[in-house]
């Protein structure tokens, strides 16, 4: 972790920081600015919490020693800057106060009013809130001007992203000081309005909404769903095992918060596939079983990859199809002979026709133009890079047809998975609902094209930001995606932001290509 060059704007180092909480997120707060070199002042109620709290920040400093980002005298300094106060009382000389308590509103109000009254006037008073509306929280202070929102990521001493949230009545001032302290401390701070689920929370719905609704339409099972995201989508990490990592009682409750802030958006609407589990006490890792097993005795279950077929005889591209050069370009390095010829995009294999997911099914595209072999294949961030490729078949298509789709890729040295006809499929509706819902917070002023992106890539490691990903894609395609998921699903959830439309229409970028970062068609 490296210090940037401080900004004028930035909390001085002297100044004593106060976090409330000495949970796991308060920890990490603490030994960010204890080693950005503020006197801290940790406080909790009680006592226990507190001198374990304090034995977990010397852990945490020492694993910035063993990296060589300080001495080990640097870490016994810090630690004698640490202060232990089991009364709000102790927080008066702080000149910064970020709290990490428990997600209630009424609880974080009354912190607050009686906070406002011990603290000096010029005091910032920051909440580490991850869904409660930060207007809310600070109309019950006298300057609620001072009040805004700084939500770390967990842990806090690894995850670089820092959302500062400003409320209708916080200043401009209190976000650039808090935002130029948060880079002082070596975060990648982005701004934001006060909304439900701020950025990163908003953005990431569908990741796991999408992933749901597909599991809950028997797309296919829950490892290869996993699988798609991961290994096609170039996602860290599988969306159902993500919410088993996370909790699924902590994340069906962010769901619901969303979905409620919302007035029942169909957008955010929950998955009854979750409640069950939270009903069953199924919460993932933390208690053994979630969607997959953990603990003793567990097993890894891999994908049913479809069995090794020979490549077709006559591969023919009509045309080009947009997004897939990276694709079809791996056939110049494997054995496989493509002819190009003219025509509006279309990919035969042995006669079988094979298209990109447009969100409509292969069957319906079958009984549009009266082909039966037809086969689909999902998106990708990063054609080149995945080791799999996702295939869907009309109901109509032979064996040999598909066969035919699965030879090629496998040809091009990709494993291959083979689900149900749904619309959209796994990867395509998933990044179009991503871009999507990006789209939209911008639209509605939420936070800059450039901060969203930042925020998914440095907030939960996406491959890409969402945005530039629309802008490799095409966001004509997009829209054209979500229509057609639109006329399968008429209840308003595929809707296109209007904004994502006008630059469809205008073919203009959402990040410019100097600042792209990690898409490749």
């Amino acid at each position: 972790m490296t210090t940037p060059t401080p900004n004028s704007a930035h909390l001085p180092i002297t100044s004593t920081v106060g976090v409330i909480g000495a949970g796991t997120m308060g920890q990490g707060i603490a030994a960010l600015a204890l080693r950005a070199g503020h006197p801290v002042s940790l406080h909790d109620t009680r006592s226990e919490a507190l001198e374990s709290a304090a034995q977990a920040i010397d852990v945490s400093l020492g694993r910035w020693v063993k990296r060589g980002d300080m001495s080990a005298d640097q870490q016994t300094i810090c630690m004698a800057r640490l202060a232990l106060v089991e009364t709000v009382e102790g927080l008066a000389d702080c000149s910064l106060v970020i709290e990490a308590i428990i997600e209630d509103l009424a609880i974080k109000k009354t912190l607050f009013s009686a906070l406002e009254n011990i603290v000096s006037e010029d005091a910032l008073l920051t909440s580490n809130t991850s869904s409660i509306s930060i207007t809310a929280i600070g109309a019950c202070l006298r300057r609620p001007q001072r009040f805004l929102g700084m939500h770390f990521f967990n842990p806090a001493t690894v995850l670089p992203l820092v959302e500062v949230i400003s409320g209708e009545a916080t200043s401009p001032e209190a976000a650039e000081t808090v935002t130029e302290t948060a880079r002082v401390w070596g975060k990648h701070p982005v701004q934001c309005r006060s909304s439900p689920g701020f950025i990163v929370n908003r953005v990431a719905r569908p990741f796991y909404g999408e992933a749901l609704l597909a599991l809950q339409e028997q797309a296919c099972d829950a490892v290869t769903l996993d699988a798609a995201l991961r290994d096609a989508g170039g996602f860290k990490m599988g969306p159902l095992e993500l919410m088993d990592l996370i909790g699924h009682d902590t994340n069906f409750a962010v769901t619901r918060t969303v979905f409620n802030s919302f007035f029942q958006d169909p957008r955010y609407k929950p998955s009854l596939i979750q409640q069950a589990l939270v009903d069953a006490g199924w919460l993932g890792r933390k208690t053994g079983r979630g969607f997959f097993h953990y603990g003793e005795g567990a097993t890894v279950a891999t994908p049913d990859y479809a069995a090794p077929h020979p490549a077709p005889a006559t591969i023919i591209l009509q045309g080009e199809i947009p997004g897939t050069a990276s694709l079809l370009g791996l056939a110049g390095d494997h054995p496989v002979h493509i002819r190009r010829e003219p025509g509006i995009g279309q990919l035969y294999l042995d006669g079988t026709l094979v298209q990109p997911s447009t969100g409509i099914t292969a069957t319906t595209l079958s009984a549009q133009c009266g082909v039966s072999d037809i086969v689909l294949f999902d998106a990708s961030v990063n054609y080149a890079k995945a080791t799999l490729i996702v295939l869907t078949k009309a109901d109509q298509c032979s064996a040999q047809g598909l066969a035919n789709a699965i030879g090629f890729f496998q040809a091009l040295g990709k494993n291959v998975v083979v689900i149900d006809d749904v619309p959209g499929m796994l990867v395509t509706r998933t990044l179009c609902m991503l871009a999507n819902e990006a789209a939209e917070a911008v639209c509605h002023g939420i936070a800059s094209a450039a901060d969203v992106d930042d925020a998914m890539l440095k907030g939960v490691n996406y491959p890409t930001g969402p945005l530039a990903w629309a802008d490799g894609y095409g966001n004509g395609h997009i829209v054209t995606v979500l229509d057609n998921l639109a006329k399968a699903y008429p209840d308003g959830r595929y809707r296109a932001s209007a904004l994502l439309r006008r630059k469809a229409i205008t073919r203009t970028r959402w990040i410019p290509t100097e600042q792209q970062s990690g898409a490749n068609l």
